[in-house]
């Protein structure tokens, strides 16, 4: 089971990305869903999670300028940002819990980093 995210990319402050990322291999289900970004010397923290139901959870940073949504049939999370602002510059990570055949509790899987630039 993989994890492939796309969308990063350099943006000016104020200005907008969409992030992806979608699941792939054998899923019998995917639990909770979410972005998570590190900045330079900083540690990797939580920016976005959504359940399977939809609830969705941000960080205080992001509240009105982010998005996190989801396509349970095509397993994808999406990360909508706009308003973005020079602090926003990480490396985003998608993460998902999910459930393969065969195996008890669900797996957690998290995707190769994509680098967002927010820079004048």
């Amino acid at each position: 089971v993989q994890l492939q995210a796309s969308g990063g990319g350099v943006v000016q402050p104020g200005g907008s990305l969409r992030l992806s990322c979608a699941a792939s291999g054998n899923i019998v289900s995917i639990n909770d869903m979410g972005w998570y970004r590190q900045a330079p010397g900083k540690e990797r923290e939580m920016v976005a999670v959504i359940t399977s139901g939809g609830s969705t959870n941000y960080a205080d940073s992001v509240k009105g300028r982010f998005t996190i949504s989801r396509d349970n049939a095509k397993d994808t999370v999406y990360l909508q940002m706009a308003s973005l602002k020079p602090e926003d510059t990480a490396v985003y990570y998608c993460n998902a819990w999910i459930s393969v055949p065969l195996v008890g509790p669900p797996v957690n899987r998290w995707g190769r980093g994509t680098l967002v630039t927010v820079s004048s």
